[in-house]
């Protein structure tokens, strides 16, 4: 049987789901954005990959937090 060991730090688990981890879907949906727009949006979409497998609802709280900060950003900008 193959021996296999957590990493906790350059692929855990709770970012990691079939393969795909969520640095390379940050980073795709991430690549055209930057400053605090790319910082919100990364937020996002890590709390949402995560929190089933960490924080819960947590997660789900922070996630709306970084949205929330995102929209009030760019409405001001419309």
């Amino acid at each position: 049987m193959e021996n296999l060991k957590i990493d906790n730090v350059n692929h855990p688990a709770h970012y990691n789901m079939n393969g795909i981890e969520a640095i390379n879907i940050i980073e795709a949906f991430t690549a055209d954005l930057s400053g605090i727009d790319a910082v919100d949006t990364a937020n996002v979409i890590k709390y949402i990959l995560r929190w089933p497998r960490k924080n819960g609802l947590e997660d789900l709280y922070k996630a709306r937090w970084y949205l929330n900060h995102l929209i009030e950003r760019v409405a001001k900008n419309v």
